[in-house]
């Protein structure tokens, strides 16, 4: 088994990106509008802007989604975030244009070293280029970089990056066959 050297993504120093006064108030905001039933959308995107995400035009956030800092968040255009989808973005999270997070995806930019007493924080930004599909369920790890057009299959877990227009299944993901776009 191949194993990873995690000191790349170790971080020490970490701060969370905001003042605690804006941490706090965001907690309550997204508890109450996003992490909700509420259903509207552009109320949604309103509240992530103003909070400092970088939204594009004609992106979609359905109901009870979660997303921990929405001043590291990314999204390009025309992209769809899904039902109880869970944005842990400890660092920056960039998804491109066109892509699709589904219900109950996990993307996690953070772990603890299990390794050391001090069970250091570990942080990994994600990248998903444009054209990307998270699958029901399915999480990406701390650092992962998803490739245009690529797949992550329902259930399925990112441990290492996605090649452009590759399909991925299992636990951790491997690569099943390409992804034809007709």
């Amino acid at each position: 088994m191949q194993t990873t050297d995690l000191s790349r993504f170790r971080n020490n120093d970490y701060h969370p990106g905001a003042s605690l006064l804006k941490r706090a108030s965001w907690h309550m905001i997204s508890a109450a509008f996003l992490n909700s039933r509420f259903p509207g959308n552009g109320f949604k995107i309103f509240l992530l802007r103003l909070f400092g995400a970088k939204i594009g035009k004609g992106v979609i956030v359905k109901p009870s989604v979660n997303i921990k800092s929405p001043w590291l968040l990314e999204v390009g255009n025309y992209s769809w975030i899904g039902e109880h989808a869970w944005i842990d973005n400890l660092v920056r999270v960039r998804i491109g244009s066109h892509c699709c997070i589904s219900q109950g995806a996990l993307l996690l930019t953070g772990n603890h070293d299990y390794k050391k007493s001090s069970f250091d924080l570990i942080t990994g930004e994600i990248i998903l280029e444009d054209g990307v599909w998270i699958g029901a369920k399915a999480t990406v790890c701390p650092g992962i970089t998803c490739q245009a057009h690529s797949l992550l299959m329902v259930g399925s877990v990112a441990t290492k990056p996605l090649e452009a227009y590759g399909i991925y299944q299992g636990n951790p993901a491997v690569k099943i066959r390409e992804r034809v776009i007709s």
